[in-house]
């Protein structure tokens, strides 16, 4: 009985340390910024936005670069709009975005896959015909050489097909009437996640960014 004490206690021990030490690096190296590089013809204007939680990086649907839309296809939401001018893309986890609509909705099981890396992960992808810049969606101008980096780090987390094409999951579970998800690459979890992801384009594209966070307040700290 002692000895199964002892293991309970140096269990719940190491549970509170490694919260702790997460806890800490969250805070502290999400408040180390990498700063922006300088780049001459900022042409191109992209965004950043978050619901509160989680944030999107949004580009132009099409320019002279990439048309999104060839692969992310309207087609894919339920309204099928085409008259939309924007294109926001989110990363996380699979079972997130497709089985907890509301946070009332989060299931433990769900949690616990997504925080240990044991579910696979999707891209979201909404239109938006337009974006106001507030609190919460940002402006950014880049130019056209770092938006050929960012549209790479986006590509790459893309799951593709045999044939090269982007997987989109046929679901129900739409979030309105613009949206629709892909299968992406990589798995969610503590220290990757959809705000690690989101900061990680900024660092692709040469922008300021948190060093590391799995937050999205740093991330707009920063702007």
């Amino acid at each position: 009985m002692k000895k199964f004490l002892k293991i309970t206690l140096s269990v719940v021990l190491g549970l509170i340390a490694f919260i702790a030490l997460y806890l800490m690096a969250a805070f502290g190296l999400s408040k180390i910024a990498v700063e922006a590089e300088p780049a001459p013809a900022q042409t191109i204007e992209i965004y950043i936005l978050t619901n509160g939680v989680h944030t999107d990086v949004v580009v132009p649907i099409k320019n002279d670069q990439i048309d999104w839309s060839k692969e992310v296809k309207f087609e894919n939401t339920v309204s099928k709009d085409t008259t939309a001018k924007l294109i926001a893309f989110g990363w996380g986890d699979k079972g997130f975005y497709l089985n907890t609509p509301t946070w009332a909705d989060l299931k433990f099981s769900t949690a616990f896959k997504a925080a240990f890396a044991l579910s696979t992960s999707a891209i979201h992808a909404t239109y938006h015909k337009q974006l106001v810049e507030s609190s919460s969606c940002k402006k950014i101008a880049i130019s056209e050489e770092q938006y050929a980096r960012l549209i790479t780090y986006i590509q790459n987390s893309f799951q593709k097909d045999a044939n090269g094409h982007v997987i989109n999951i046929k679901t129900n579970a739409n979030y309105g009437e613009t949206d629709a998800f892909y299968e992406a690459n990589r798995r969610y979890n503590l220290f990757y996640t959809c705000n690690t992801w989101a900061n990680n384009a900024l660092k692709a594209c040469g922008q300021r960014a948190c060093l590391w966070t799995p937050m999205d307040k740093p991330i707009f700290a920063k702007y």
